[in-house]
This record gives C-alpha cells, structure tokens and sequence, in this order.
C-alpha cells in the first residue's frame, strides 16, 4: 500500500512541474492574426512579479505581469495613442 501511494504522490509531483510556455493553446479559438512582434520584458528583482509589454495592433498595449513559471499572472490592456491600429 505504501508503494501505491509513493507511486501516486510521483506521478503527481511529475505532472505538476510542467512548463506552462510549452503547453499547447487552451483558449478560445483564434483568428488568423498573430503578433509574433516581440515584447518588452522588465526582470524585476528576486521576489517580485517580472512584466511584459507590447501593443496589440489595434491601438492598446498590453501588460502581462508574471512571477516565473507559477500558474499565475495578470493582465491589463489600455489605449494607447503610440501604439499602431487606434484610428477609426
């Protein structure tokens, strides 16, 4: 029985180290516009949320604010006249 539940406990452990950067897309299904420009990243010192940044070509810039590889993040999207796509 004990051998049962250590080899439970590993499968889970192994299951939940996954890279999220690598997972397939789980989201809602998406058009066929990407922007695969690159983003601007600011590395916060150790112990606090890192960020990324770029427009989304419809005259908004998006912050994503991320701490390494934990399940967890925020979003948040605001005009921005210096990005491109905001006319109209």
């Amino acid at each position: 029985m004990k051998r049962i539940i250590a080899l439970v406990t590993l499968v889970l452990a192994i299951a939940a180290c996954s890279d999220k950067a690598q997972e397939p897309f789980k989201d809602a299904p998406r058009s066929g516009q990407n922007n695969d420009d690159p983003a601007e990243v600011l590395n916060m010192p150790d112990g606090f949320s890192n960020l990324a940044t770029k427009c989304d070509g419809h005259g908004n810039r998006v912050y994503v604010v991320y701490h390494g590889n934990h399940p967890y993040g925020t979003v948040a999207v605001i005009r921005d006249p210096g990005c491109p796509g905001g006319q109209g």
